[in-house]
């Protein structure tokens, strides 16, 4: 008989236990990787590191590869998604890596971990679920299951991109006037996720040292190598994102469904020009 599953607690704004947001991050995964040039932060040593987490994994893109070019390395995921955590750990096991394993844990509650229990923590994208409040008690834990001089790294975008299409303009709009409503940004205008400001702020409170920071940018305007991926990954979760917007009325099914549609030929046209920025920023938990 088919299991149901049980009602959902995150504050994520697309369905994380839907099938195509898990191929989607998948996707979204490898291609951050691979723009970024290196799965760990710049200046690590190696040496030191023995255990790595990686918050919100999602179906374990970024463990895996971590697990499979450091075998050396124990690597977990952790993620709310029943359903990702058990493809990561299928995909662990198909591909023998006994270096990796994956729970099912909420980043918004306390973690499930003793103190002093890695040496990096990473986290990418997590302003997807993340309430503005949160932000303080989510690195508080994280520094509290850092061993001494263990490292820190967050990942974040302020938007979908910055493109030359009407459509997908108003689209992006939308989500993040759908996010302040939901108490998910720092940004006073509704018009970014104001969280890339705050990442250094972030570490600075929790007495980080040695914070770094590294920006990074795709374009994936026509006729560019980046351009078929990304802009698949972004019609996904324009799609996928539409109920969102709905249940925070910042919009009407007619008005949504025509903006997609005019977004989808925009991203086709040779005239489409977009860039999508982020940043990484890192720092070290104080040696005792």
């Amino acid at each position: 008989m088919p299991t149901s599953l049980p009602p959902r607690e995150d504050t994520y704004f697309i369905d994380p236990e839907d099938a195509t947001e898990m191929a989607r991050l998948m996707l979204q995964a490898r291609l951050i990787s691979q723009n970024m040039g290196s799965l760990l932060p710049e200046g690590i040593e190696l040496e030191k590191v023995h255990d790595i987490l990686d918050m919100a994994c999602g179906p374990g893109g970024w463990v895996l590869d971590v697990a499979y070019a450091h075998p050396q390395i124990q690597v977990t995921g952790i993620d709310l998604s029943q359903r990702m955590i058990a493809y990561a750990s299928s995909l662990a096991w198909s591909q023998r890596r006994d270096n990796a394993s994956f729970s099912v844990m909420n980043l918004l509650k306390p973690l499930e971990f003793p103190e002093n229990s890695f040496d990096l923590i990473n986290g990418r994208l997590l302003m997807s679920f993340m309430p503005r409040t949160a932000w303080a008690g989510l690195v508080q834990e994280c520094m509290r299951i850092l061993r001494p001089g263990g490292m820190l790294r967050l990942t974040e975008a302020e938007d979908f991109g910055i493109t030359n299409a009407p459509a997908y303009e108003k689209l992006n709009r939308m989500m993040m006037l759908a996010m302040q409503k939901a108490g998910q940004t720092f940004s006073p205008a509704a018009d970014t996720f104001g969280v890339m400001p705050m990442l250094g702020t972030f570490l600075r409170q929790a007495r980080c040292t040695n914070i770094q920071q590294k920006a990074h940018i795709v374009d994936f305007s026509f006729g560019t190598e980046a351009h078929d991926d990304w802009c698949q990954n972004f019609t996904i979760s324009f799609q996928l994102l539409q109920p969102f917007l709905l249940k925070m009325e910042v919009t009407t099914p007619a008005e949504v469904n025509h903006l997609y549609q005019q977004a989808l030929a925009e991203m086709v046209r040779e005239d489409f020009r977009a860039i999508w920025l982020y940043l990484s920023v890192w720092g070290q938990k104080p040696e005792e």
